[in-house]
Order: C-alpha cells, then sequence, then structure tokens
C-alpha cells in the first residue's frame, strides 16, 4: 500500500508537462466551475456504486444472503483503489477474493465470484471501446483506431475465451512459470506452485458446475447490463466537464471518446493510465489525428481534458481510499458457518 500512495504524485507528472506545454493555469481549470466539477464526480460516484452493487448482486446470488449489502458495494468501490494505482487497471479482484475469503468463502468460490464480475466489466467496456475504434477507423484515424482496436480487442479476447474456456479445461501454471518458481523458489516454490495448480483447478470446476446452468447466464446478462450502464456514467463524465468550458458534445460521442482513452490508457506503460487518457481522449476529438495536439477553434480544450481526469481520477482516488482501508482491509473475524 505504501508504494501506491507514493506512486500516486507520480501520476501527476503527465498533467504537470501538459499544462506546462499548452499553457494551462490554475485558473483555467477552476474557471470550469463547481457545478460541471460536482456533475462529473456525482456521474464518476454513480459508475463506482453500480459497479459495488453488481458485485454484491453477484455475491448474494452465489452466496445467499452473505454480509451487508452495502459492505459488498463499499468493498467493491474500495478495490478500484488498486486499479486506480495499477498499469492496465488490474488488481481489484484480488482484493474482493481477499475479502470474501476472510469472511468464510472458499476461496474457489471467491474466485468465480470475483471472475463473474470482472469478465462483465471487462466485456461491456471492451464492446464500447471497440465500437469507438471503428468509428475512429471510419473516420480516418488509422493510428488512434488501431490502438484502441489492437488492446481491446486483445484483453476483451483474452478474458472472455480464457472464461468460457474454463467450463472445458482445467488451466494449470505454465510450465515455464513452474520450473522458475522451483528453480528460485526451491521448496517454497514448489508449494507455492502446487497451492496455485489446486487454487486454479477449483476455480474451473466452478466454471463447470455454474457456467452453462440458466441461472449463471441470467446473473452474467444482468451483470452485463450493470457494466454497460456504469461504464455508460463515466462516459457521460467528460460531456459533463466539457459544458464548463463551452465545448458541446452528445453523450453518445462523449462516451466513445472516453472509452477511446480508456483502451489506450490500458496500456502497461503508466499507472492508472496517465498521461495515456489525457491525449487519448483529445486525439479522439481533435480530428481524431493522434500527432495535432494543436487545439483548434471549437474543439476541446486541455483545461476540460485535465478538469475532467481531476474528477474522474484523483476524488475517486481518495474515496476508494477511504473505503478500501476500513471495509476491505480491516481486521475481518471469519463467519461461523
Amino acid at each position: 500500500m505504501n508504494w501506491r500512495l507514493v506512486a500516486i504524485p507520480v501520476t501527476l507528472i503527465p498533467i504537470f508537462i501538459i499544462a506546462i506545454q499548452f499553457d494551462i493555469q490554475i485558473e483555467d481549470v477552476l474557471a470550469i466551475g463547481i457545478f460541471p466539477f460536482a456533475g462529473a464526480i456525482i456521474a464518476m460516484m454513480i459508475k463506482l456504486g453500480l459497479q459495488g452493487i453488481k458485485f454484491a448482486y453477484i455475491t448474494r446470488k452465489y452466496l445467499g444472503n452473505f454480509d451487508s449489502f452495502f459492505k459488498l458495494v463499499g468493498v467493491r468501490v474500495g478495490s478500484e483503489f488498486i486499479k486506480f494505482t495499477t498499469p492496465m487497471f488490474v488488481g481489484a479482484e484480488f482484493v474482493v477474493i481477499y475479502y470474501l475469503h476472510k469472511k468464510g468463502a472458499k476461496p474457489a468460490k471467491s474466485a468465480w465470484i470475483a471472475i463473474m464480475d470482472i469478465v462483465t466489466e471487462v466485456f461491456a467496456a471492451g464492446l464500447l471501446s471497440i465500437m469507438a475504434g471503428i468509428i475512429a477507423l471510419l473516420n480516418g484515424a488509422y493510428v488512434v483506431a488501431a490502438v484502441i482496436l489492437a488492446t481491446s480487442i486483445v484483453i476483451t479476447s483474452l478474458w472472455m475465451v480464457m472464461f468460457f474456456l474454463s467450463s472445458k479445461h482445467t488451466f494449470q501454471v505454465p510450465k515455464v512459470l513452474e520450473n522458475l518458481a522451483k528453480r528460485f523458489g526451491k521448496e517454497k516454490g514448489a508449494k507455492a506452485i502446487d497451492k496455485t495448480n489446486i487454487w486454479m483447478e477449483e476455480v474451473c470446476t466452478m466454471s463447470r458446475e455454474n457456467l452453462k446452468t440458466s441461472e449463471s447466464k441470467k446473473i452474467f446478462g444482468i451483470s452485463f447490463l450493470f457494466s454497460l450502464a456504469s461504464w455508460s456514467f463515466y462516459g457521460i463524465s467528460f460531456m459533463i466537464i466539457a459544458m464548463g468550458t463551452g465545448f458541446v458534445i452528445n453523450a453518445f460521442d462523449s462516451i466513445m471518446a472516453v472509452m477511446g482513452a480508456n483502451a489506450i490508457g490500458n496500456l502497461p506503460i503508466t499507472i492508472g493510465g496517465s498521461g495515456l487518457a489525457e491525449f487519448g481522449i483529445v486525439a479522439y476529438i481533435n480530428n481524431l489525428d493522434p500527432f495535432a495536439f494543436e487545439i483548434s477553434e471549437g474543439v476541446v480544450a486541455w483545461d476540460a481534458v485535465i478538469g475532467w481526469r481531476i474528477a474522474t481520477y484523483y476524488v475517486p482516488i481518495a474515496v476508494t481510499w477511504l473505503l478500501l482501508v476500513k471495509l476491505a482491509l480491516s481486521k475481518i473475524p471469519k463467519s461461523q458457518s
């Protein structure tokens, strides 16, 4: 956790570079106004809240009346702090697995719930990002389209294929990694590999038992709709911020721009996509040209992009950190079941 807290100031470096390069002053960002900022923050909080509700819904469907509904929502929202401070936005699933296991759920069951949660999220985000990439391609933005489509298709396909193949094939740690772990970790490495293989086998067994049932298909479908709604609120957060600068963009274009930027931000280059998301959204909107960052008249300004990043990244970081520490990482007594 300590290095993650240190990493947060590092994510400000691209913001400072953009501000210096394009002469953006603090008063330019403040000029956006409190109401657009508040509106964008609310939209982002709704996005996170919907993710939490989806997780609570999945958990209770598989574990029954398990824990407080609102606590489950809070834990899932808090887990986003890990994604915000990690390249490629990964890691939240480990927090919810840890929490569910500490509350008494079996590791395989906890992992299955986390996988159902993350797969529906990735699937919804992937489809929206692919749509954004196709639109960029049709508008002649071949470089932007290539980056968005390559990132979205690879990540989405990988998760979906692994998810559905898990019901037909039992995955184990690749031999290369197994040999390296045993070579450098000796006995501890061998034990870790054995435990991981047992866990993966249990998860695949869970997949075979649940994936083809009508109940699981219903859970997947409803969870997918929750994910589409949550990503849509994330998308319109930029539209709300842009209004404060006088730039008019409709909800659909805003969602496409944000999801295109989100796909670019998934590249494992910076923490939380810092810098990549900002340049991605301008590249998408600014005549869809990734190498023309000079802002022309009538096109979204950099102050709106910086304001959007503050409202949808830095404010949620504080909220998710509090929930993570207070709920997910606090001492949790195991259930008596």
